[in-house]
């Protein structure tokens, strides 16, 4: 009987851990070839890990809740034959043994399963925790994730000093947020965060919380796990980047008309009803063609330029969340393209049914404030891109109409458009450029248009 590794996947480029949410499959309960073992959780997408071979579920290395960073041994399958799979690497012996759960792959031994007569040995192994199962960066062996780790490399912040961060995650563990609360705090106010004379009893190195004053009226809710991780998210662009936002009007009158006077044929035509938002998007990319220095990223002093248009929508849940899957090569589809993949993201975002790559690799994001009747919005950047857009809703109003026999005042349908970009590498000139590109493409809307 040959045993198969299942690893945690990588579920993206800025991907280092995931949170397992549920193990549908237990010790001894036999799976198929892509049949779901367990759930798991990113900060952006949840996803199900399937069986790569058929078996038995024979080893499980972490609990629901657990934080497992990619690329680890969560599980072991046995399987009939001896062509299928390997024994267990090291780095299972070890990850078992981290976990009080070795069941004979013990650290040290050879990669010959040990037998099952000798647990004293594995019990004794939890007391000295193998590297690659637990990783320490201090004195007290306190877990750190990678992406904790990263952050506090990044913000010269000694080991010492990481050990003092309270944390809130599983088992006192430090999340993103406790660390970026944290570097707030010590940017505003260092004196506090690191002032030995401070009292013993008031150790914590978070901004105070202002009082909240509970009567008899007040109902607590607890944040959902995706809300809490959209929060994260939030802050952690602010701190990044330094947001500027620009605004332009933008008259859509013939697009409007246009879609109007088509949208009964293009359904009993193509099966797709067409939106404002493929339109929208059509505009963007040429301006992304036009201004290619607002579809890239930052790392560091270095400017990461993007070849590819990859266009996220930001998309609303039933459950009042926020999504943004992601529409690959944009400069490649036509309007009828861009209408096709708008309607299947947005359909499959609604009824949870995205993938991790359908949420992957964005480089611009298209958000519509206009749905909610708001008629513009200051959006927050979509970390690690540079910009996004927000389109406000089509108002009827009276404007200024150039003609031939001079300027008259005339109902027109109005839009505003607002770009929010990255000052540090998006300067105004260049923002400003790209916004008023995207209206100006809008504005020639050609409304004799065949689709």
């Amino acid at each position: 009987m040959a045993q198969v590794e299942l690893i945690m996947p990588k579920m993206g480029e800025s991907i280092m851990e995931a949170t397992i949410l549920k193990w549908v499959k237990n010790v001894g309960d036999a799976v198929d070839v892509d049949e779901t073992i367990l759930e798991i959780a990113t900060d952006k997408v949840d996803s199900e890990v399937p069986s790569p071979v058929k078996g038995v579920i024979k080893e499980i290395f972490f609990q629901v809740d657990d934080v497992v960073e990619i690329e680890k041994v969560i599980a072991i399958i046995a399987t009939e034959g001896e062509e299928v799979g390997s024994t267990p690497a090291p780095a299972t012996q070890q990850a078992a043994t981290s976990n009080g759960k070795s069941n004979g792959h013990q650290n040290g031994q050879s990669k010959t399963p040990a037998p099952k007569s000798v647990p004293a040995v594995a019990t004794a192994a939890v007391a000295t925790p193998a590297p690659s199962a637990v990783v320490s960066t201090s004195s007290s062996n306190r877990f750190y994730s990678p992406l904790v780790k990263n952050i506090a490399k990044k913000e010269n912040i000694s080991v010492a000093e990481l050990d003092t961060i309270p944390g809130s995650g599983a088992k006192g563990r430090v999340t993103k947020k406790d660390i970026l609360g944290y570097i707030s705090n010590r940017t505003s106010a260092p004196a506090t965060a690191v002032a030995p004379s401070a009292p013993a009893t008031s150790p914590k190195s978070t901004p105070a919380q202002p009082q909240i004053n509970f009567d008899g009226g007040t109902e607590i809710i607890e944040m959902d796990r995706m809300r809490k991780l959209i929060a994260d998210h939030m802050v952690m662009s602010k701190h990044t980047s330094p947001h500027v936002t620009s605004f332009v009007e933008v008259d859509v009158t013939n697009i409007v008309n246009w879609r109007n006077g088509i949208k009964k044929g293009f359904q009993a035509t193509h099966g797709e009803k067409i939106t404002f938002t493929p339109i929208f998007m059509e505009a963007v990319v040429k301006a992304i063609q036009d201004f290619p220095m607002v579809n890239v990223s930052l790392d560091g002093t270095n400017i990461i330029v993007k070849k590819s248009i990859n266009i996220g929508m930001a998309t609303a849940l039933p459950s009042g969340n926020l999504i943004v899957p992601v529409i690959k090569n944009a400069n490649h589809l036509n309007l009828l393209g861009l209408t096709k993949s708008v309607n299947d993201l947005a359909n499959r975002a609604r009824n949870n049914k995205l993938k991790p790559e359908d949420i992957q690799g964005g480089t611009f994001t298209l958000t519509n404030v206009g749905t909610f009747g708001n008629v513009m919005g200051t959006p927050i950047i979509n970390q690690p891109q540079v910009a996004i857009l927000a389109v406000g809703a089509i108002r009827k109003k009276p404007a200024v109409v150039e003609t031939e026999y001079g300027d008259v005042i005339a109902i027109r349908h109005m839009m505003f458009l607002s770009l929010s970009y990255d000052h540090r590498i998006v300067d105004g000139f260049l923002g400003g450029s790209f916004l008023r590109k995207v209206g100006d493409y809008l504005e020639a809307f050609d409304k004799e248009r065949k689709i």
